[in-house]
């Protein structure tokens, strides 16, 4: 018996050093996708435009790096472009306490360009520091290497906002994990426009539209409910909002919307007469950034549509908005 106990023993002894040299390896040698590039980006007005189109319109830095205002529908940003700082705690079911970072010129004024990249494309910041992936790096990683010089020389060129972010705090295990999630770049080229689905998808990429439109799991999305919906999100007031299916499932999902149906979806909240909607303290409201893309042209939303229509139809039924029970 005395020697059945030692080889147990010995065995969970074995196993408590071999978690502890991971957890050390994970802590100390990850994230590590490689060095920052050595760049020095051009800021051109055609950069800055691009950059500027993107950063609000498409990829939607901006709709997390300022304060949105969440007394209105579907929280446009209040003030501040660009100066972080906004809240995303365990009231909206994170596992800790973070805010976005400070991207004007004050808070990236000792960061280099290649700094700047690396941090978008991969998740590893200027201090080796894994980000947790609230921010869409993996999607920002698959994009055309010039568009994410644009969205740098944008940033450039933004009003510094004099903002000082607190430093985030992780839950365990999560901020151990979080060190394995960032990823070498592995950037694309832009298609050419004309190529429509191809275009398309490009953009769902940039705009990282699976990831919120997928199911999850701790935090991971699960493989096979791409785009079909049923992430939930979680609003302090008790009420939960869950993403569309935007599949081409015709019961459940975008399969009967025209073109035009879609455009106009997005549109309606660039129409000079849609007026803000404030919502009340027990109202429903959507973290879906709705004034941000609707600067979208039409012709970028069109692709979008298109692309879309060619990924695979899932029959889930998604119930918008509820409430959390108890």
């Amino acid at each position: 018996m005395k020697k059945v106990l030692k080889v147990v023993l010995i065995i969970l002894l074995v196993i408590i050093i071999g978690v502890a040299g991971v957890v050390v390896y994970v802590k100390a040698a990850l994230p590590n996708v490689g060095d920052a590039p050595d760049i020095k980006v051009e800021v051109t007005p055609e950069r800055v435009a691009r950059g500027k189109y993107l950063a609000n319109h498409v990829a939607v830095c901006m709709d997390c790096h300022s304060h949105r205002d969440w007394t209105v529908y579907a929280g446009p940003i209040k003030e501040d472009l660009g100066g972080g700082g906004e809240k995303f705690g365990k009231e909206l079911g994170f596992p800790g306490t973070l805010y976005s970072r400070n991207i004007t010129p004050y808070g990236l004024s000792n960061w280099t360009d290649g700094e700047i990249f690396r941090t978008i494309t991969t998740g590893e910041n200027k201090y080796g520091k894994a980000l947790f992936p609230l921010m869409g790096y993996l999607g920002y990683g698959k994009m055309d290497k010039e568009d994410i010089y644009s969205i740098i020389a944008y940033l450039r060129t933004l009003t510094p906002v004099k903002n000082d972010v607190p430093d985030r705090k992780l839950d365990f295990p999560v901020n151990i994990i979080v060190n394995t999630m960032p990823a070498r770049a592995t950037l694309s080229t832009k298609p050419d426009t004309n190529n429509v689905i191809a275009y398309g998808k490009y953009l769902v990429t940039a705009a990282n539209c699976v990831e919120c439109h997928s199911k999850v799991d701790n935090g991971k999305r699960i493989a096979g409910t791409e785009f079909g919906g049923g992430r939930e999100f979680d609003f302090p007031n008790g009420t939960i909002v869950t993403s569309a299916n935007i599949t081409p499932d015709k019961e459940n999902g975008i399969g009967n919307w025209s073109e035009e149906i879609f455009i106009q979806k997005f549109k309606q909240y660039a129409d000079t007469s849609y007026h803000l909607q404030q919502v009340g303290q027990n109202d429903f409201n959507t973290v879906m950034p709705w004034l941000m893309f609707a600067g979208m042209t039409k012709n970028d939303l069109s692709a979008i549509y298109k692309y879309l229509r060619t990924v695979k139809p899932l029959n889930n039924r998604v119930e918008k908005f509820t409430r959390k029970q108890g």
